[in-house]
């Protein structure tokens, strides 16, 4: 890999007040350790672009598309329909894709390269390179850039906690020990830590989901009940780099009023801390810091209740044509609409006022880390204007509602107990139903090559990508001069 870039070297390293926490994490026992095209082929007879609607981007200066992709697929956050198009476009131009072996790298532990199918390390012999990163993970920065260059354009999305919850709790209930032994989610949240125990297997996916995707370190637990143990530590600690200060543009986003600032040293570039500080690290400055390190690493974080919205802005940020984000959505669950905003509790009953309020109360690492993402998505989209933006959804909508009706049986999801073909039908976990798609029949060889494109579901959809860059070796039978017994 090639030196970084100035703007990659801060993602690398962080703001300045990196520094900070990572000394005070030694100080409570944390072992931080040191980071080391659109559619070509139009299906016939869809006008899927009107000719007085206005392009995504003006027609010059034009702009080469963005190829080298790192999405953290977070869970229970609408991220299998972002996964399905990353699929899609990946396959249609032909780029290689970093491959668990299996479906996950070792989630729920912190990333390695090593987990890349192909992966050699540096002086390991000639590697092509990859393209995309896009499968679940829990993030770990210096792993991923052993994978991916420092360049790449690096994406998530995130989900209102509370709707988070419900998605998680139904998904999860056979998984995770806190959701097993509470009859209901109402139940779960009236009395969470009389079901949680932090370390428990499949707890991370109880509380705070979201910020352990991201790979955040946590603060250690607080009991409240006299002779409770503090939890075991986090197995796999997150592994965080810093730089001194001056690193780069994106250390001013940390507000210095609202940190410590322990006297440092600074020795082979990295940041020394010669006197650790008192931090308390359920305080707002430990979540401002965790949230100032994600902006100085992803360039753009999608909003599950603004999906539509997000994938304009998406489209727009990789320089792709709309068509290349109109797709169908993945491992949606029945009676669920994904993109309905649950951020306003109008509508609610009481009950679900509550259940909400104490859901975001619950995961509330979550929930800071939804509401700053969100304030930047709509930063984002008065800079590209709302008018513009409306436009562009409405044509994609109408794009993605042409395409279902010209591809699927009833131009909509189907209950799995019809889709008879296992090329198309979802995996089946949890309590809910996951709805898949039925292809309609009688498309041509070109429809059909396209429509199976946007209805193949992830895990079947990284098989066919799996089998076409690791092709299976096909060894000739033997000669013999008689028949081989059976």
């Amino acid at each position: 890999m090639g030196p970084l870039s100035p703007a990659r070297t801060l993602r690398l390293w962080g703001p300045r007040s990196l520094g900070v926490a990572l000394g005070v994490f030694m100080t409570i026992g944390f072992a931080l350790q040191l980071l080391g095209g659109p559619f070509q082929r139009r299906l016939p007879g869809l006008q899927l672009r009107q000719p007085s609607a206005p392009s995504l981007r003006p027609a010059l200066p034009s702009c080469p598309p963005r190829q080298r992709l790192v999405f953290l697929k977070t869970h229970k956050s609408g991220s299998s329909s972002v996964l399905s198009l990353l699929h899609r476009y990946g396959d249609q131009h032909g780029l290689r894709f970093a491959l668990p072996a299996r479906y996950q790298f070792g989630y729920p532990k912190l990333f390695q390269a090593s987990r890349v199918k192909g992966y050699r390390p540096q002086g390991g012999g000639t590697q092509l390179p990859f393209h995309i990163l896009c499968h679940h993970m829990r993030f770990n920065l210096k792993e991923v850039l052993q994978v991916m260059p420092s360049d790449s354009f690096f994406f998530s999305i995130v989900r209102d906690p509370a709707a988070l919850a419900r998605s998680a709790f139904s998904y999860y209930k056979s998984t995770s020990s806190a959701f097993r032994k509470s009859p209901s989610l109402a139940a779960f949240l009236a009395n969470p830590r009389g079901f949680y125990r932090p370390g428990a297997r499949g707890d991370h996916y109880a509380r705070n989901l979201l910020w352990f995707d991201f790979g955040l370190p946590f603060p250690p637990e607080k009991r409240a009940k006299r002779g409770n143990i503090h939890p075991p530590r986090d197995p796999n600690p997150p592994q965080l780099q810093v730089l001194p200060s001056g690193a780069g543009p994106r250390a001013q986003t940390l507000n210095p009023n609202a940190l410590i600032h322990p006297v440092s040293t600074v020795t082979d570039h990295r940041s020394q801390i010669s006197s650790p500080a008192s931090f308390d690290l359920g305080s707002s400055s430990f979540i401002q810091w965790g949230l100032a390190w994600l902006d100085s690493v992803f360039d753009l974080v999608m909003v599950a209740e603004y999906f539509d919205e997000s994938l304009v802005l998406l489209a727009d940020a990789l320089c792709w044509g709309l068509d290349d984000v109109v797709g169908f959505m993945h491992n949606a669950r029945a009676g669920h609409k994904q993109g309905l905003s649950t951020v306003s509790n109008s509508g609610l009953t009481a009950e679900d006022q509550q259940l909400t309020a104490r859901a975001r109360a619950w995961n509330n690492l979550d929930w800071a880390l939804y509401v700053h993402f969100n304030r930047s998505l709509w930063a984002r989209i008065e800079k590209y204007g709302q008018g513009r933006l409306q436009t562009a959804v409405a044509e994609l909508r109408a794009r993605r509602e042409a395409l279902a009706k010209h591809c699927l049986v009833g131009g909509e999801a189907s209950d799995p107990k019809y889709i008879t073909d296992r090329r198309f039908r979802p995996f089946q976990f949890g309590s809910a139903k996951v709805l898949g798609y039925i292809l309609r029949s009688g498309l041509s060889p070109q429809d059909q090559e396209e429509c199976e494109r946007l209805a193949t579901p992830e895990l079947q959809y990284k098989d066919k990508l799996d089998a076409k860059q690791f092709p299976p070796t096909v060894s000739l039978p033997l000669k013999t001069s008689r028949p081989l017994s059976p």
